[in-house]
């Protein structure tokens, strides 16, 4: 947990938040560390900029100089995308960056963090971690799950990264208790592709209904909530192509003998380089895309 004095928030996020606006955190790990520059800084303004067309006010999170920030000017995203220092924080990180003074990008799981310290209750994302494609021998499981669970934030996402083990995944989240609804679809999301073909219990028709879903969930006391938004499916991989892509990505990996922070980083490269391109094409669709329904909800969820 992290009190809530321990974050700035810049004027206008303070502003929304005080009067009751919609408001709508973003990860900074996908500008940091998850495309190329200045792709990344394209991204992420045009990502702001989508959520305001929509009605709500974007809080892009991350630490700069030690201080947890909810709200980024232009020239703090541009710093986020282009300096070589910024750190890849999860959740277990924040003590170490904020003593040591230190930039730091947020991965799902510590965006939820400052997010609900925040009172922000609408977080977007591209993909979250997920149950290792290796779990059964290394125990990787992101710590991104329990913050799902434990946080009272709905996560907007495309699903997992594409090389998580998503069955499992579900499983998982199953354990801790999160629901996990599909946006109009029924199907659980593979991030590059529209579907796993794993199936989930819920879907969600509109943002509406979406809205009164996470309301619910925070009217009786739970946590938080799983929202998996499909790319949308002009810009979508075959699912062939992507799982090609994805078990010759875990190949190079287990080569390599690449472990931890470094895995995601060198996967969406490999996978890029595989697709010749068009998995980043689909990452950028995605996260714009969810920016959008995200937006939405925040909206509607505002008006409840």
């Amino acid at each position: 947990m992290i009190a809530s004095h321990a974050v700035k928030l810049s004027p206008e996020v303070h502003d929304a938040l005080a009067a009751n606006r919609p408001v709508v955190a973003l990860e900074s790990t996908i500008i940091a560390h998850g495309m190329p520059y200045p792709t990344n800084v394209e991204v992420a303004l045009a990502v702001e900029s989508i959520v305001r067309d929509a009605g709500a006010i974007p809080a892009t999170l991350a630490i700069l100089d030690g201080v947890i920030r909810a709200g980024l000017s232009r020239d703090e995203i541009e710093f986020l995308g282009s300096n070589k220092t910024v750190l890849k924080a999860v959740e277990r990180d924040i003590p170490m960056v904020v003593a040591g003074k230190r930039h730091a990008a947020t991965t799902a799981g510590s965006s939820l963090a400052i997010a609900a310290a925040a009172g922000i209750r609408v977080f977007v994302t591209g993909g979250i971690g997920g149950v290792g494609p290796l779990a059964s021998a290394d125990f990787d499981i992101s710590a991104d799950l329990p913050a799902i669970a434990e946080y009272p934030c709905l996560t907007v996402c495309s699903g997992t990264k594409a090389f998580m083990d998503i069955p499992a995944t579900l499983e998982y989240l199953e354990t801790l208790r999160v629901p996990v609804v599909g946006y109009q679809v029924d199907a659980f999301p593979m991030f590059y592709s529209r579907s796993s073909g794993s199936k989930v219990e819920w879907a969600a028709a509109d943002a509406a209904q979406a809205a009164a879903f996470f309301a619910a969930r925070l009217r009786l006391g739970g946590g938080g909530m799983l929202l998996g938004v499909p790319v949308p499916e002009a810009d979508a991989l075959p699912e062939a192509d992507a799982r090609a892509a994805v078990d010759a990505a875990l190949a190079q990996i287990k080569q390599a003998g690449i472990r931890g922070k470094a895995v995601t980083p060198f996967l969406l490269t490999a996978i890029k380089d595989s697709t010749e391109g068009r998995s980043l094409s689909a990452n950028v669709a995605l996260i714009r895309n969810n920016a959008r329904v995200g937006a939405e909800i925040a909206v509607a969820l505002a008006g409840m």
